[in-house]
């Protein structure tokens, strides 16, 4: 299940996720069918055609016993619980956000690679992995890899200032949330930084572009990808 952000921004990601799920043994099957998740107009409080974007999302994605897994927690946090809120007498849908599918359910707990990638990395836990009970799981995938200096920061689980059309309707208030993530982020001293939502990658990697700032910001997924033995 690919997001929204990720099919308009970030197709790397989109392409990155399938590699790292075939590389585990995985079949992976994208319906170009699909359409977003609901979650916009689920937060906005227009839940009659949240409901709709969600049974068509349903009727593409829920079929044969197919796992859903997707590169966004926050995207994966909407199927689980806003789903449940929208259709209250139904039994919960279940979407897997990537590194809880790969930890959880595929059982890996390193990545197994030689290929080095040496950079020291400060990670940002978006807010709605905690929602899903998310923790540390795509941070302890990529400090297996050999030359990845993970960099502890101060405030891990502050939240980046985005919050979907939040930063549309109170952009000042955003910003300022962003640029106390950002300054918590660079104190690290770090080479990128690194999440696992790409609403986060959007907001901060738009503050630092504004500014000036040539520091790489990136989905752990394509460091998994890259560092997939040949």
């Amino acid at each position: 299940m690919l997001t929204c952000l990720c099919d308009a921004f970030y197709g790397g990601v989109g392409i990155a996720t399938v590699k790292v799920l075939e590389h585990v043994g995985c079949k992976v099957h994208f319906d170009e069918r699909q359409s977003c998740c609901g979650q916009p107009p689920f937060n906005a409080g227009d839940w009659k055609h949240a409901r709709e974007i969600a049974r068509h999302c349903q009727s593409i994605l829920f079929r044969d016993g197919q796992v859903v897994v997707t590169p966004s927690a926050s995207c994966a946090a909407m199927v689980r619980e806003g789903y449940h809120l929208l259709f209250p007498d139904e039994n919960p849908s279940m979407a897997f956000e990537l590194s809880e599918f790969l930890t959880k359910e595929k059982g890996i707990t390193e990545w197994k690679t030689t290929i080095p990638y040496k950079k020291r990395i400060a990670f940002h836990r978006a807010c709605h992995g905690r929602a899903i009970g998310l923790t540390s799981q795509a941070e302890k995938l990529i400090a297996s890899i050999p030359g990845v200096e993970l960099v502890p920061i101060e405030n891990a689980e502050q939240c980046c200032g985005f919050g979907g059309a939040f930063c549309v309707g109170e952009p000042h208030l955003s910003t300022q949330i962003g640029q106390a993530k950002i300054d918590t982020l660079l104190a690290a001293k770090p080479d990128e930084i690194v999440s696992g939502d790409m609403g986060c990658l959007m907001h901060l990697g738009g503050m630092l572009k504004r500014a000036d700032n040539p520091i790489s910001i990136r989905h752990y997924s394509e460091i998994l990808a890259e560092t997939i033995p040949c």
